[in-house]
């Protein structure tokens, strides 16, 4: 199989859940002792948590594309970004490679469409929900995105930073992300899609009366399939 470049850190909870998932994945579908093929390279979020509060994208773009070729150059032939905020900076990162980025909000999009759902509500940090980098990107697929009144936003993007990304899992936070979702689907959403890593850490598909998205899954299982669709038959010496 091919080797899965991870560029994750941001934050490392939801890191840890993409390395689980995509050795889960792999172990599967090969059975056995079969893991996956992996490289991660976790950043300090708090250096880039600096960089997204004061606007200074460049340099989290040029700072993540460094990060990207140090993937590569360990062996990575696919890479993926393992956060949904900073595909902000997701062409940065493949101008930097020579391997391809395996795009969140693609694998995403296809998910969304294949399930038959054309308008989706959106939850994730302020930056993905208030600017156009993510909501565009899934608009290009043919979907109508939906995103939270300004309250919710900020409720929304408070749990995930000052909570879920310290690995604080509160079930209050749960009741409030339910109540958004609430009317998320009353404004006409038929699924939502959880647009931050983290937010998986929170919320499944019991939490909501309408079909859940969860982005580090589906993000993952794009990954598996391209590695093991190149990977070599097993030797029979």
């Amino acid at each position: 199989m091919l080797t899965i470049g991870m560029l994750g850190g941001m934050s490392w909870e939801s890191s840890a859940h993409y390395y689980r998932l995509a050795n889960e994945m792999v172990r599967e579908r090969l059975g056995g002792l079969h893991s996956a093929r992996c490289v991660l390279y976790s950043v300090d979020f708090a250096e880039i948590e600096r960089l997204q509060s004061s606007a200074h994208w460049e340099q989290a773009g040029q700072l993540l594309g460094e990060a990207a070729a140090a993937v590569q150059a360990a062996g990575a032939d696919v890479l993926v970004l393992c956060t949904n905020t900073m595909h902000k900076v997701a062409d940065e990162v493949q101008a930097a490679i020579g391997i391809p980025l395996l795009h969140l909000a693609d694998a995403t999009a296809e998910a969304v469409t294949a399930a038959g759902v054309r308008t989706v509500g959106l939850l994730g940090t302020a930056f993905t929900m208030e600017q156009d980098f993510y909501r565009d990107r899934l608009a290009s697929h043919g979907l109508e995105v939906i995103v939270p009144e300004a309250p919710d936003r900020a409720e929304v993007h408070r749990i995930i930073y000052d909570e879920l990304c310290l690995g604080e899992v509160r079930d209050p936070s749960r009741q409030i992300y339910r109540g958004v979702i609430d009317r998320l689907v009353a404004a006409g959403a038929q699924g939502v899609i959880l647009g931050c890593t983290e937010i998986e850490l929170l919320i499944s598909a019991a939490d909501s009366p309408v079909p859940v998205f969860a982005t580090s899954r589906l993000h993952v299982e794009a990954a598996v399939e391209f590695a093991l669709r190149n990977r070599a038959a097993p030797s029979t010496a």
